[in-house]
């Protein structure tokens, strides 16, 4: 699965939030209460790290792959021992090769965008000039012209961290992650263990339950997983700013594609079991 959120590690305020609905539904009366100087100066001062988009990502993925294994176990009509079995070992093995990989992933990226800012510092430090051309540049090419642009470099190259702020952003783009590492990393592995331990709940239930569970162990299987990919989905329209339902049948069709897949493989392969 693909890691789609990126939101700069800014948790979307609640203007932010009623500024998408707005556009959504098209009201500009909305749209106008978003865009008070009171609330945008609320914001601004409430920004903070969201790790929604990492429990999203771990609760896909760890829900997807689970499933996956619940349902090429059972188009194989294996056992309900080895469902378990392998689940569990699916959980444990993907979820920390996961988390692990979302942790190296954030600290390589925090490195490389620290690093960057002490370049930029080192050459404003021991070449301003070149540094302030490189401003003066930038807002060239946004239309500022003589006086304006005079005074908007002068005003940015005033405060050497407003400075860095804006070659980081402008010159490379570049945003740091206010977001622990580890943190993610932790996040992540919670999450698909929690969540891509939901399908083999029905087999865990039909180790004490023996003669009134195990008949419909994969209907239930599906049918809660099923539940679970809507949820996750239409979660993700806090970070996103999607349509809740569109985004919920969304991750429903790529969870049903996953499991269809591996249910048709361990059908057509049962013979080898």
């Amino acid at each position: 699965m693909d890691h789609v959120f990126d939101t700069g590690g800014k948790k979307a305020s609640g203007r932010v939030r009623s500024a998408q609905h707005a556009f959504r539904v098209k009201d500009t009366e909305a749209t106008k209460a978003a865009h008070t100087r009171k609330a945008i100066h609320a914001a601004e001062e409430h920004k903070e790290g969201t790790h929604i988009g990492d429990f999203v990502f771990g609760a896909i993925d760890g829900s997807v792959t689970t499933f996956a294994v619940v349902s090429g176990v059972a188009g194989a009509a294996l056992s309900s021992n080895i469902v378990i079995i392998l689940g569990l070992a699916n959980l444990l093995g993907d979820g920390i090769s996961m988390a692990v990989g979302n942790y190296l992933s954030s600290k390589s990226e925090r490195e490389f965008i620290q690093g960057e800012r002490r370049r930029e510092e080192w050459e404003i430090e021991h070449y301003p000039e070149g540094e302030r051309e490189e401003i003066r540049e930038i807002f060239r090419r946004k239309g500022f012209r003589g006086r304006q642009l005079k005074q908007v470099v002068k005003t940015i190259t005033s405060d050497k961290k407003i400075w860095v702020d804006t070659m980081m952003a402008e010159e490379l783009g570049l945003s740091e992650d206010p977001k622990s590492p580890a943190m993610k990393g932790i996040v992540t592995f919670a999450s698909f263990v929690a969540v891509g331990s939901i399908p083999l709940i029905p087999y865990a239930l039909g180790l004490f339950f023996d003669t009134s569970v195990k008949p419909i162990e994969y209907p239930l299987s599906f049918g809660m997983t099923f539940v679970a990919f809507f949820i996750i989905g239409s979660v993700k329209t806090y970070v996103t700013g999607k349509h809740w339902f569109k985004s919920g049948m969304e991750t429903l069709f790529v969870g049903a594609l996953a499991a269809g897949a591996a249910y048709a493989v361990g059908f057509f392969l049962r013979g080898l079991a």
